[in-house]
């Protein structure tokens, strides 16, 4: 039997013509993905006469679940969803180039989240603070920003709800990010005398840290991506950052998902001034102020419960400048236009002496 037979009396495909296969169905789809484009297009411009945002993250989490339901094979629906993430992100372009803040430098979670959210084709803003990024979407110099909403280790980001309740932004969707720390470096692990990252990188990992570098000086520095930096120029150091921030700075990836708690995900806002449409799957955040006497608490909760409304998310926050008295963090399932949803709120708004809709939104899967 020949070596070019099968066995069952077929040639096997020849390299060149499976080859030449792939050219044609290429510049099929480049064809394909320009008639798309223009059609977005076409889109962009029907919501720039309506006065409509660009950005529609309902609109383009129902596009992204329809390709992954519609998926047989082989490519797993992740694959496909970041295939489609980045036709929308360029097809969004050439309607309206985006600015969006994160915490910087590049390849930070929030920039990670912020790239799952957006895609590549907008321009990232790298801010220093958490404050910064609202400035910069209140003043109008970025369209969006992405900041840490909780962690699912350390909880609440109390940055980010202090900022919500001093500036009037809006949560217009959701990332829900796996983090998975990683140990970089550009020496060995036996020669690691020093480990930078953030302080909450380094919390999530100390249990790991005191196992297999119980020498190490912990130092604690402004972001993952900072120290990734300094490991990169810093003899005997190294890293807790993402996986891309060592692969970005050069360093070798010495141990990876070193987190102490498995499922470990940070939870991040895209703020903006625009609410998202309904979708099937809402919830809605509202931050609400009662008058401080006994029950008042207890009175303003009854009210969701009343309504059916399931409460999935509850943080108090002491008000600025005041002795005593807290504003209320809370998340429910449903959208605002909903009719049960309506009801709390006018509800709410009678029994507190101030209540603020933050937004609402697609409840996103964790991704990462």
């Amino acid at each position: 039997m020949s070596q070019r037979d099968s066995g069952d009396g077929k040639r096997p495909p020849n390299l060149a013509g499976l080859r030449g296969q792939i050219d044609r169905i290429d510049k099929q789809l480049v064809g394909l993905m320009n008639d798309r484009a223009e059609l977005a297009r076409q889109i962009g411009h029907i919501k720039q006469l309506a006065g409509e945002e660009t950005y529609d993250p309902s609109r383009e989490e129902t596009v992204l679940e329809r390709v992954a339901a519609s998926n047989q094979g082989p490519l797993s629906a992740e694959s496909l969803k970041a295939i489609y993430r980045e036709l929308i992100s360029g097809s969004r372009a050439i309607e309206q180039h985006l600015r969006v803040a994160h915490l910087g430098p590049a390849w930070t979670y929030s920039h990670l989240a912020a790239l799952h959210r957006f895609g590549s084709s907008v321009d990232f803003v790298p801010v220093a603070s958490i404050s910064a990024a609202f400035e910069e979407v209140h003043a109008g110099h970025s369209h969006y920003g992405v900041v840490p909403l909780e962690n699912s280790t350390d909880g609440r980001i109390a940055d980010t709800l202090d900022n919500f309740s001093r500036l009037p932004v809006k949560i217009c969707a959701e990332v829900s990010l796996r983090i998975h720390h990683t140990l970089l470096a550009a020496c060995d692990r036996s020669a690691i005398r020093e480990v930078y990252s953030r302080p909450q990188a380094l919390s999530q990992c100390r249990n790991w840290l005191a196992r297999h570098l119980p020498a190490a000086r912990l130092v604690e520095v402004t972001s993952t991506s900072a120290a990734a930096e300094m490991a990169a120029r810093t003899p005997h150091a190294a890293a807790i950052a993402s996986r891309q921030a060592g692969v970005h700075h050069g360093l070798n990836v010495l141990a990876e998902q070193i987190e102490d708690v498995a499922g470990n995900t940070t939870r991040f806002a895209v703020i903006g001034h625009a609410d998202a449409k309904r979708t099937a799957r809402d919830k809605t955040s509202l931050m609400f102020e009662i008058e401080h006497k006994p029950g008042g608490l207890a009175d303003a909760l009854a009210i969701p419960k009343r309504q059916k409304l399931n409460l999935t998310w509850i943080e108090s926050f002491p008000l600025p400048g005041e002795e005593r008295g807290y504003i209320f963090f809370v998340e429910l399932e449903g959208h605002r236009t909903d009719l049960r949803v309506r009801r709390a709120i006018a509800a709410l708004e009678k029994r507190c002496k101030r209540v603020v809709i933050l937004g609402s939104y697609a409840t996103a899967a964790p991704v990462g």
